[in-house]
């Protein structure tokens, strides 16, 4: 969700063969800290998920390994958050990131389409195309899903329309929902970098006890 990298990762939602050159060659998911042969649990995110401006283990996922680990549970989190990237991007990497096969995959996608005032049918559809994706490649694996809200500049009815698109997929796929990931966040100076946008480490902090009880509630039904 990088403003100063808008550019970035921005990929069109085709399956062109150069479009998955391009997913081969993006930077592969951070595990962290826990051995390799447990059960995965990925986050396919943005540079909110990736941890820009801040150290990898003050990120949100790396605190969600944090309180695994205090808890006994035997799961390794892997970070696959990709600053820049839109949900075009996201679902051109999907493929790449199953590589891991999660037995339970977080998706915090449109962050960047918001910024840009792209396209919500699009949004929507690129969304609904990733779970898709993971259910044909892994009917297993679990999803929940991150919410997410457009800037308000871009005028109440996008805005509006913008954050309804989550509840609505995670009612169509009857998946676990986190409502807002920012919730708590979003326009607190403190809990932000100057640029206003990304989360400091008590921000990501305020994340990873906003995204726990979703997961904790999936993690309690077994995998």
């Amino acid at each position: 969700m990088a403003a100063l990298s808008l550019s970035t990762c921005d990929r069109t939602g085709g399956d062109s063969s150069a479009q998955r050159a391009a997913a081969d060659s993006s930077p592969p998911p951070t595990a962290l800290s826990a051995p390799t042969d447990l059960p995965a649990i990925v986050f396919l995110g943005t540079s909110l998920t990736a941890g820009l401006g801040v150290e990898l283990d003050q990120a949100y996922p790396a605190l969600i390994q944090q309180k695994i680990d205090s808890l006994g549970m035997h799961y390794r989190v892997v970070n696959a958050g990709v600053s820049g990237e839109s949900s075009a991007g996201a679902l051109n990497r999907i493929d790449w990131v199953m590589r891991e096969k999660p037995t339970i995959l977080l998706i915090e996608t449109g962050a960047n389409d918001g910024l840009r005032g792209q396209d919500l049918d699009s949004l929507k559809a690129n969304i609904q195309a990733i779970i898709n994706r993971v259910h044909e490649q892994a009917p297993n694996t679990r999803i929940i899903l991150l919410g997410m809200a457009a800037l308000p500049n871009l005028g109440a009815q996008y805005t509006k329309a913008f954050r309804a698109i989550y509840p609505a997929v995670a009612r169509a796929n009857h998946i676990p929902l986190v409502p807002f990931l920012l919730a708590g966040v979003a326009g607190v100076d403190s809990l932000n970098q100057e640029d206003g946008v990304h989360p400091t480490p008590a921000g990501h902090r305020i994340i990873a006890n906003n995204v726990w009880p979703a997961l904790e509630s999936v993690l309690s039904k077994g995998t």
